[in-house]
């Protein structure tokens, strides 16, 4: 039930899609910012809506740590299709998502995400991941946050991936924050029965900012290893929250 009750949804709001695209173009020619602010707000609202529906209870902590004025590098653990719509649902800054280039081929969804500054990484081809990369830390420099999940693809099991070291150039290019972010259960919502969609309970916390001045040398050499530890400890500190 819960299925039917989401894709019926998503049908209706990609239907009503087609004059928002309109409007959002028509935004975007006077004030890009404003443009990429109402999409994320419209984006964000349809993804609540899709968390209700499909029963998905989501419990936000340490959303007081992120920067309101600056834009930020969010690292994440990814265990299910779930953790982008929990994630923008909760998130306070502009963010564009660096995701897989197969998604930017689903009609709808890659104008909304064209649309919120996200980019699309070809994870085969070296050369046109640099390039997202490069792009990523312009979008940075413009205001604009990153969220990406270095694990570079859903984990299958219990333990995550180890996190790619390009994704930390962004920062370290920048000196922005990186917020590492830990999310836990979103596969209880859709993975562990696919293509079912259960009652579920998610949490999300946002640990604090760590600018890439303020780490030791040894830190900065392996800061991929060191940001993964942080958020295998909160998973490890968030499971008896489930």
């Amino acid at each position: 039930m819960r299925l039917i009750l989401v894709i019926l949804f998503l049908v209706l709001f990609f239907t009503i899609s087609i004059p928002l695209f309109l409007v959002e173009y028509l935004i975007g020619k006077f004030n890009r910012r404003a443009m990429v602010a109402s999409s994320q707000r419209i984006v964000a609202g349809a993804f609540r809506i899709v968390l209700f529906l499909s029963g998905t209870k989501v419990t936000v902590i340490g959303k007081e740590n992120i920067p309101k004025e600056e834009a930020v590098l969010y690292i994440a653990n990814h265990r299910s299709y779930f953790d982008i719509i929990v994630s923008y649902a909760t998130l306070p800054t502009l963010t564009g998502f660096i995701a897989k280039k197969e998604i930017h081929r689903i009609p709808f969804l890659r104008i909304w995400m064209d649309f919120l500054q996200c980019l699309f990484l070809d994870r085969e081809d070296i050369r046109q991941g640099m390039k997202v990369i490069l792009k990523a830390i312009e979008q940075v420099k413009d205001g604009y946050s990153i969220f990406i999940s270095p694990e570079g693809t859903r984990s299958q099991g219990k333990e995550m991936l180890p996190f790619k070291a390009g994704s930390f150039k962004v920062a370290e290019k920048t000196g922005c924050a990186i917020i590492p972010v830990s999310i836990s259960n979103t596969e209880a919502a859709f993975e562990n029965q696919q293509p079912w969609i259960r009652k579920a309970h998610t949490i999300i916390e946002y640990s604090k900012p760590i600018y890439p001045k303020d780490l030791k040398k040894e830190q900065l050499k392996s800061l991929n290893t060191y940001v993964q530890g942080i958020i295998q400890e909160t998973l490890e500190k968030n499971a008896s929250l489930i």
